[in-house]
């Protein structure tokens, strides 16, 4: 089994590069928690480059616009389409923003207007490792009135024959696990842990 890659995905419109000790936090989580081998230095590629097509898992976050280009929208699409898998989170944490309301609009031009769907909080990919029965865990951001001052209780999903292409979270999970992994220690329970449920999910299903 080929060592499991974090691939962030860099795209031209907004700040792409955000939450940058998220990555090492998760991949410390699936050292710790699972037998997937994994690459310990992310990779950040181009969504405008076909290096996109040799990553099985990649992430995609930001605060700003999301207007792809021509090319980085045909990559976006066939990456995906092709058994691609992207989690897509939104660090305001709000459905009203302009990361939220851009993105969306971005994903009804790629793959039509309906294709970004809730998932129900009985899906696999909530069970597929850790067991979450009441769906996507609650962040701090969204407790402590951030964004929207709402609490999303569900995740949205671009799904492609049954199995979801793209995850998409308002919830920002990518700042609540934005912090050096020997901080988990003090955690009562790990938050991390439904990172670890994604990437089981993009590597299994």
């Amino acid at each position: 089994m080929k060592p499991f890659v974090f691939t962030r995905i860099q795209y031209t419109s907004g700040d792409w590069d955000t939450d940058q000790r998220m990555p090492v936090n998760l991949l410390h989580s699936l050292v710790e928690y699972t037998s997937i081998p994994v690459d310990h230095k992310e990779r950040v590629v181009q969504l405008s480059s076909n290096d996109l097509f040799k990553s099985s898992f990649c992430y995609l976050s930001g605060h700003k616009l999301v207007d792809f280009s021509a090319t980085e929208r045909d990559h976006f699409r066939r990456y995906v389409q092709n058994g691609g898998f992207v989690f897509v989170d939104d660090c305001n944490h709000d459905i009203d923003g302009l990361f939220a309301k851009s993105f969306e609009q971005e994903m009804a031009r790629t793959f039509g207007p309906k294709a970004v769907q809730k998932i129900p909080n009985d899906h696999p990919l909530y069970t597929c490792f850790f067991k979450f029965y009441e769906g996507p865990p609650t962040t701090s951001f969204e407790l402590n009135g951030w964004g929207d001052d709402l609490v999303h209780d569900y995740l949205k999903a671009i799904t492609i024959n049954g199995r979801i292409g793209v995850l998409y979270s308002n919830k920002d999970y990518g700042c609540e696990w934005d912090y050096d992994f020997r901080n988990k220690r003090f955690l009562a329970e790990d938050n991390t842990k439904f990172g670890v449920n994604i990437v089981t999910y993009a590597l299994t299903a």
